[in-house]
């Protein structure tokens, strides 16, 4: 092991972590620690050779094996209970909730550095767990930020290309198109056609994208995680500064903060939307940290994975999540309950009784609509991300009165209702029930803004697992489809036989 460490470091061009501004606090670390040690390029280099050697005899082995059968139902259904993706990063289970390379929210909230003891966890020891599949010490996790921080230098094109939009323009629709530019910029370039006297001018995109440029000019596929993994980790380090520059944009007259060099990731987000207090910034910590990443089958992850088998770059696959995101029945529900919650209030006022919350539920359920932030595609219990928000809540805003209409009267009221409604098979709140109620707390009360929140978050998730993706050499995504003759004539053939 110590072989591939000292090759790895090696094999690189420079070191991310001992710059000479960062010499100071290096030196110290150094001292327990190689560079190596704190280098998260160089801990996948060894990690990728053992998992690719694994996928290999699953591969061979156990290629065979079924994992179930298909039914009628799962087709028509939206593919429920299809078992048909590797997502390394993250695993759903339906009854305890998400693991993150096998810790729960709870263990991760006990075992990843936080920046102060006792407070929530870092969303870089989260980047590096889901990468590597190991708990990070603070050294490590303080080696990332300042790399990150290195990387998120976002060129000014970038906030051109969202200046064309209007300020009208929904934030996800604007956070989506920054994210796009952030893969290239495109140039006017003089070209010399060969007809006597003639010119003319095209454009020449100049490509930002490391693995696009590295295929262009030839990589083999299995060094495709390379350039992947510098694609993904400047993605990142960028988003926070094309979200929060969205923000301040649509709603505080353009006056951008700048991205503030002592700060970690989720603090320096909070700073840069204009949130300097020391609860919000660790709020901003739990947030990015819990909204991550939850495991393939949802749409934004599913999405990726799907834009990225086709050897799409990690911006283009990540913009078309984020359009994912954006949906009502996903992402978006982290501003519909906000807005949903505040049209209760506004209608029964914030002293109301159980019955009038009860006869509002119904108004909505009877319209057509769900109520936003119950219920779960996979989960069939309390979703832990809801239940490590509502603790931070009883911790820092427990008097709040839209705390206490969404912990007491709305979690006695919905669940027996949609239970009765007989269709929904987990009446319970998720994590959309809750963040919306904590964000307006601190000041951030604009709840179309929520999902970009929500984007910035599954950054992290996303890219980690396209990393591996590329890393394992997993194909072209193309499911078989049928129509719907096709699936009559083959339930006849069946109940004939």
């Amino acid at each position: 092991m110590a072989f591939f460490r000292t090759l790895s470091l090696l094999s690189r061009n420079r070191s991310r972590t001992v710059q000479p501004s960062n010499l100071s606090n290096s030196v110290r670390w150094l001292q327990t620690q190689t560079s190596s040690d704190l280098d998260l390029h160089s801990q996948l280099r060894e990690l990728i050779p053992e998992q690719q050697e694994r996928l290999k005899k699953l591969k061979s082995e156990h290629g065979k094996v079924q994992l179930g059968n298909i039914t009628v139902d799962m087709v028509l259904g939206g593919m429920r209970g299809m078992t048909g993706l590797l997502w390394e990063t993250s695993l759903l289970d339906p009854d305890e909730g998400i693991r993150f390379r096998g810790l729960s929210i709870p263990e991760c909230q006990k075992l990843l550095p936080a920046a102060k003891p006792g407070g929530e966890p870092l969303p870089e020891g989260l980047l590096w767990l889901l990468l590597t599949g190991k708990v990070p010490s603070k050294e490590q996790v303080d080696s990332l930020s300042n790399e990150l921080r290195e990387r998120a230098s976002v060129p000014d094109y970038v906030f051109k290309t969202i200046d064309s939009l209007p300020e009208s323009a929904h934030p996800m629709t604007q956070f989506a198109a920054g994210v796009m530019a952030l893969q290239g910029e495109r140039k006017s370039t003089p070209i010399l056609v060969l007809v006597p006297d003639f010119t003319t001018r095209t454009h020449v995109m100049q490509v930002e994208s490391e693995f696009q440029k590295a295929y262009e000019k030839g990589i083999h596929k299995s060094k495709y995680w390379e350039p992947t993994y510098e694609d993904s980790l400047s993605l990142i380090a960028r988003v926070p500064v094309v979200a929060s520059y969205v923000y301040r944009r649509i709603y505080k007259d353009g006056k951008i903060i700048p991205l503030d060099n002592t700060l970690d990731y989720g603090a320096n987000f909070s700073h840069m939307l204009g949130f300097d207090s020391p609860q919000m910034q660790e709020l901003m910590r739990l947030y990015v940290t819990i909204h991550s990443d939850h495991e393939g089958g949802n749409v934004s992850a599913h999405t990726g994975h799907l834009v990225a088998s086709a050897l799409s770059d990690p911006y283009l696959s990540f913009a078309a999540a984020l359009n994912g995101l954006a949906g009502p029945l996903h992402g978006l529900a982290n501003q519909e309950v906000l807005l949903w919650i505040k049209s209760v209030v506004d209608e029964c006022g914030e002293n109301m009784t159980t019955d009038q919350l009860k006869e509002y539920v119904w108004k909505t359920l009877n319209s057509g609509k769900v109520v936003p932030g119950f219920g779960h595609g996979v989960l069939r219990k309390t979703d832990p991300r809801y239940t490590c928000q509502r603790e931070f809540a009883l911790k820092h805003l427990p008097d709040d009165p839209l705390f206490q209409l969404v912990v007491s009267k709305l979690y006695e009221v919905v669940p027996p209702i949609l239970t009765e409604l007989g269709k929904v098979k987990n009446p319970w709140p998720n994590v959309d029930a809750h963040s919306g109620v904590l964000l307006n707390y601190y000041g951030l009360t604009e709840a179309r803004y929520f999902t970009v929140l929500f984007g910035v978050s599954r950054s992290i998730g996303i890219c980690s697992q396209l990393i591996w993706d590329r890393a394992l050499g997993l194909p072209l995504e193309r499911p078989k489809s049928v129509t719907m003759d096709w699936l009559e004539n083959h339930c006849k053939k069946v109940a004939s036989s």
